[in-house]
């Protein structure tokens, strides 16, 4: 198999459905895209039915094209990520890892066209990230929640209204930033540097103003970021936790107990923002993006140096803090069904917290003059009567 062929099958998988955002080729299956959100199968002809391990081994041999370091991280730690371009088509961020002894390959397709916030209809509270000096800010949410193209339409807000420079440090690229008023470096893993912390590191030495980290991925690499922070930088980075809570948790837990109470008052004076992000499918098919945003103020740093307590969650901090663009997702999810684009099915499922979800709906409903109980013909039971009881008393 040559390249050409792999261009030429992966050409077929893109243009096999609408709205593909991932290509999958696993053994035992057969071609598969993410479509929308669901996996549904490409028919090629000639048929083929169940990918062999062969034709996957040989798949991903070719993507890798004799790349002596990603072979030895596949053979040493199970995995490799790289990236693909069909060249005038599409590029993919690519990972090639190993299953009960077979060679599977997932292809994320990534947008060539650099996303705007207004495009993109997120949160007003996206601009007053754009426009942070220094810092740091967590963009955090499951693989695939869309955190690289909101981090991306951050960027490009910078890249409309100053002139500084911006160094990025990606695994893979996935936007190409075009050079307006900003100054952009942008660095690959792998080709340009060997590992985030390095090239961290480096980037502190290239008088950049707003660093992005593709991800926290270890202590060393938030150690360092936080000092980029302290030192004057914004940094733009990202998580796989799920709220705000576990997001100041998970980066406590990176460093020894000893070290906590330090960690704790340098998150506290660093942290500006944290935006949590989740895709729910949408009504009419694909998918809408709900977001949950924790801003810094006094009580969010009290609660971060001395952590959580009754009356000072974040959750809490979040809900009395919408008028300074706060919100959490439960309230996020509320106001998309309120717009019609989600059912009720779909915002209790991906509740943060079903009971305050359930009552915001039915606050909705009421407005609207619905219906907000399944109970019909609700009735006194007429046939209960009380049986006479004799007296005591001798009347």
């Amino acid at each position: 198999m040559k390249k050409h062929e792999i261009d030429q099958i992966l050409t077929k998988m893109l243009d096999s459905h609408n709205n593909v955002s991932d290509l999958n080729l696993t053994v035992g299956k057969t071609l598969q895209v993410e479509s929308a959100g669901e996996l549904v199968a490409v028919d090629l002809k000639p048929a083929l039915r169940e990918l062999t391990p062969f034709q996957t081994e040989v798949f991903a041999l070719n993507l890798i094209n004799q790349d002596r370091r990603l072979t030895e991280r596949l053979l040493s730690e199970g995995s490799c990520d790289l990236s693909y371009g069909l060249p005038g088509k599409a590029r993919f961020r690519v990972n090639v890892f190993s299953q009960s002894g077979n060679t599977s390959i997932v292809l994320r397709r990534l947008e060539s066209k650099v996303p705007n916030i207004h495009e993109m209809n997120l949160p007003e509270s996206f601009f007053e990230i754009a426009q942070e000096r220094n810092g740091i800010v967590f963009v955090t949410g499951a693989t695939g929640s869309g955190k690289s193209t909101s981090l991306a339409a951050i960027l490009d807000d910078i890249n409309e209204k100053k002139s500084v420079h911006v160094v990025t440090l990606e695994d893979p690229i996935e936007y190409q930033h075009p050079h307006k008023k900003s100054t952009f470096n942008q660095r690959e893993l792998g080709t340009d540097y060997d590992s985030f912390a390095h090239g961290l590191r480096a980037a502190l030495r290239q008088a950049p103003k707003v660093i992005l980290v593709g991800e926290m991925r270890d202590r060393e690499t938030v150690e360092i970021g936080l000092s980029a922070a302290e030192t004057g930088h914004l940094v733009l980075t990202t998580l796989h936790t799920v709220d705000a809570g576990q997001t100041i948790n998970r980066i406590l837990g990176m460093f020894k107990t000893e070290e906590e109470n330090q960690i704790r008052i340098r998150l506290a004076d660093t942290l500006r923002w944290i935006v949590g992000q989740r895709l729910l499918p949408k009504i009419g098919g694909g998918r809408v993006a709900a977001f949950e945003v924790l801003r810094s103020n006094l009580r969010v740093k009290d609660s971060i140096l001395n952590g959580e307590s009754e009356g000072k969650t974040f959750y809490e901090i979040m809900q009395d803090g919408r008028p300074f663009g706060m919100t959490t997702f439960d309230d996020y999810i509320v106001s998309l069904y309120e717009q019609g684009l989600i059912t009720r099915e779909t915002a209790m499922g991906y509740a943060s917290r079903r009971g305050i979800v359930g009552r915001g709906i039915d606050t909705v409903k009421s407005a609207r003059g619905e219906s907000t109980t399944d109970i019909q013909q609700l009735q006194l039971d007429r046939e209960y009567t009380r049986k006479h009881q004799p007296s005591t008393m001798g009347f």
